[in-house]
């Protein structure tokens, strides 16, 4: 199986603050892997550094074919990437919403394939309806729909339930379950543990660093405890202990 994301010794700074260090990832093709770690943890200077919008200080690597360095307007093609923040325009419709962002990445038929993407993700009831009158978990959906607009082969998802109630959260995994089935690889950052479940890999990062990686079986069975918190104190005691 090859990988959609190869990275290693990817090390970014703010000023004297080293926010991820040395860091080194594998996403294979196809899979859904759960990008897990407290806030302030570097999950979304990561994220933000293989979809080519930041430029690391150290490190190289890869993102679906395309070297982050050197190649990021490529990588920008191929991959749908979803903020924390809803970055949508609140004033215009879901319809409008979708069909601007068809027509940024020159689709031929905007009309056909907002339309498709609107039924796609359960949204053509709310076609006419204004952005800004959504809800939290509706307007995750929104974002999701126009991050899938270009037929992304990969999506870089940043903590897109943050906010969002249980049950919008599961019907969330569920699109994201229907779009790996269509064989888009998706990387996904959460600090909510039961969301390992989804996965089929996760990588847990503390610090700017990867601490654990492995399959939520493997790493319950190493890890023993299913609660986030525990977890994140339990990782940042062994990164103290092996620093000393």
């Amino acid at each position: 199986m090859s990988n959609a994301i190869e990275v290693r010794g990817l090390t970014k700074k703010f000023g004297d603050v080293a926010v991820v260090k040395s860091l080194t990832l594998d996403v294979p093709e196809g899979q859904i892997v759960g990008f897990l770690g407290p806030n302030g943890s570097g999950k979304t200077t990561t994220l933000r550094m293989m979809c080519g919008l930041l430029t690391p200080d150290a490190g190289s690597g890869s993102c679906i074919g395309y070297d982050i360095l050197t190649q990021a307007d490529q990588i920008k093609l191929q991959v749908g990437y979803m903020p924390q923040k809803f970055s949508l325009y609140e004033d215009m419709t879901l319809a409008e919403n979708l069909a601007f962002t068809a027509r940024i990445y020159g689709l031929a038929d905007v009309r056909g394939e907002t339309a498709a993407v609107l039924r796609k993700l359960g949204l053509w009831k709310q076609r006419n309806k204004l952005a800004g009158s959504l809800s939290g978990g509706w307007k995750q959906r929104l974002a999701l729909a126009s991050c899938v607009m270009h037929k992304p082969r990969l999506l870089l998802l940043d903590e897109p339930t943050a906010g969002v109630d249980p049950s919008a959260r599961r019907e969330f995994w569920e699109e994201i379950h229907m779009l790996a089935a269509e064989g888009i690889t998706v990387l996904v950052s959460t600090h909510y543990m039961d969301e390992a479940e989804y996965c089929d890999r996760i990588s847990i990062m503390v610090d700017g660093k990867i601490k654990a990686m492995g399959t939520p079986q493997a790493l319950k069975q190493t890890l023993g405890q299913p609660d986030m918190d525990h977890v994140f104190t339990y990782l940042a005691r062994q990164a103290q202990r092996s620093e000393h």
